[in-house]
């Protein structure tokens, strides 16, 4: 959402619930965070019970010196941002009314009843299905947040307000810190310590729920444990959770557990460093990618990846629906490979993958050992080579390649980290650097070298800077990107850095292969290589 539109709340609760509390709570932290805010309510027609509306329109991010926005007394159906229901049937007349609109409104609501006049008045069985009004809450809705507030707040002897309020925070949607609406519920003279229990154990819900919802989504399986992953992946904001979640389950595909926790990890220790975010959406865009990118480069493709994702029943079973082989029909399937000495060093350990790479390059080696070879993956002999190379996924963590990746890894957020906290557009740029690693061998080597350069000059020039880098060093930085990704002999980069104020690298020289003359032909041919 534009920083520039309001961020319109309407609250429907019931008399006595505590719901102007709530709208009170909600206003104080807007005036703490200096955003600019607005609030109406409308009261019902009793004192308990009664069906009462609170709306509030705010800004995500303080007005500039001199303006003063203009906001609207009441809500527009189909212009409310979140509507937060105390009740089931709440929510439900919400739908109804038209302020819940399945682009734009998330709905927060609770699942317990409170029967209205018109069930009590029925001679049978009167109630209305609640299932109906779930199945509208969730078609109509962007999202649809429910969860039994009634429960949560008997549990911590408070009041519900408190539970909405939770609940709310831990949408991620609004534009301040969950510590931001625990210090102002804890001004408060009156259950200090019930309201804030009742808060957190509805954050705590909804951030899990959400990130049970992200694992689903991402097609986690029974291996990947959604009730380990979940809670872990609630600790993070929520711009990065969906993010985070497909990449936790693509790391456990990878590797194992433990190299998962490392990546939640490391998208914990980022998080952390960048401060609030919640106000800031080009720093929540910053952390989503992060999350998405650095998931990518964790799981970096080797010789023992390439050999796994060959090797799976659902390739072949993709290949036959691709080729449309019909059912008995006997369906073959060749893989080109080009090992060579470079692939072969990086899976061996790491001192011994180190010599041989050295020994390769000093004699010129390196790439002309390479040697093309056809490998039948549906025979028995091609697909038991693969899976004896898939079967070496323990062995990673020792090779030279794994070593060399994880230290570039951490370079690349450790200069996140920093520009999170000072920069957002540049960090943003920073996040997607990684985007010009790929493949393996040749490919490898190249996307390697682009990535080198690039943080060697405008990374490490803005790290350096006395002052933050701003967005001109931010474009400056895709573009050298976008370069990179261009055309792989670095000409296109070294251009653009040049754009950049880089001093140009030397051509890099390029040996002439001269070819033996084909019999018959009178001219000799030559051909760079």
């Amino acid at each position: 959402m534009s920083d520039r539109k309001p961020f319109t709340l309407l609250i429907a609760a019931l008399g006595g619930e505590g719901g102007g509390v709530l709208n009170d709570w909600i206003v104080d932290c807007a005036i703490d965070r200096g955003l600019p805010v607005q609030a109406t309510s409308v009261p019902g027609v009793a004192q308990r019970t009664g069906s009462t509306s609170y709306y509030i329109e705010m800004m995500r991010t303080p007005a500039p010196e001199g303006a003063e926005p203009v906001f609207a007394l009441s809500p527009v159906p189909g212009g409310v941002d979140v509507v937060l229901a105390s009740e089931l049937v709440e929510a439900g007349r919400m739908v109804e009314r038209g302020f819940v609109h399945p682009k734009r409104t998330t709905l927060i609501a609770a699942t317990h009843r409170v029967y209205t006049t018109h069930e009590k008045m029925q001679m049978g069985d009167g109630r209305f299905d609640d299932e109906r009004v779930h199945a509208g809450a969730r078609a109509l809705s962007t999202r649809y947040v429910s969860l039994d507030m009634a429960s949560i707040a008997a549990a911590h002897g408070t009041v519900i307000s408190a539970v909405m309020f939770g609940a709310l925070a831990g949408s991620g949607l609004l534009p301040w810190s969950r510590e931001t609406c625990e210090r102002i519920i804890g001004a408060g003279r009156v259950g200090v310590q019930a309201s804030l229990a009742g808060f957190a154990a509805a954050y705590d819900a909804v951030a899990t729920g959400a990130a049970h919802e992200a694992l689903a989504g991402a097609g986690a399986s029974a291996r990947s444990h959604p009730e380990v992953w979940a809670p872990l992946l609630a600790t993070l904001p929520a711009p990065m959770r969906e993010n985070a979640a497909h990449g936790v389950v693509r790391v456990l595909d990878y590797q194992d557990a433990a190299y998962a926790r490392l990546y939640v990890e490391r998208l914990q220790r980022i998080a952390a460093g960048a401060g609030e975010i919640e106000a800031r959406p080009a720093l929540g865009r910053a952390l989503a990618e992060a999350a998405r990118y650095l998931a990518l480069w964790m799981t970096y493709e080797d010789v023992i990846r390439v050999a796994d994702l060959k090797s799976r029943r659902s390739r072949v079973a993709r290949i036959r629906e691709e080729s449309r082989a019909r059912e008995g029909e006997i369906l073959q399937i060749v893989e080109y490979l080009k090992p060579g000495v470079d692939e072969l060093a990086a899976m061996l350990p790491r001192a011994l993958g180190a010599r041989l790479r050295e020994w390769a390059t000093r004699r010129g080696k390196l790439d002309s050992l390479n040697r093309g070879m056809h490998l039948p993956s549906t025979h028995i002999s091609g697909y038991l080579m693969l899976r004896t190379l898939a079967r070496m996924r323990p062995t990673r963590r020792r090779s030279l390649r794994f070593h060399e990746e994880q230290a570039a890894i951490e370079r690349w957020l450790a200069a996140l980290d920093r520009m999170l906290a000072v920069s957002p557009p540049f960090a943003a740029a920073l996040a997607e650097l990684p985007r010009v690693l790929k493949g393996y061998g040749d490919t490898h080597r190249r996307g390697r070298a682009s990535f080198a350069r690039i943080f060697d000059t405008l990374v490490d020039r803005a790290l350096a800077a006395a002052t933050a880098p701003g967005e001109e060093a931010a474009q400056e930085l895709r573009r050298a990107i976008e370069a990179a990704l261009a055309e792989p002999e670095g000409r296109k980069l070294e251009n653009t850095l040049e754009q950049a104020g880089i001093t140009p690298l030397p051509p890099v020289a390029k040996p002439i292969v001269w070819m033996r003359k084909p019999r018959g032909q009178a001219a000799s041919l030559t051909r760079p290589h």
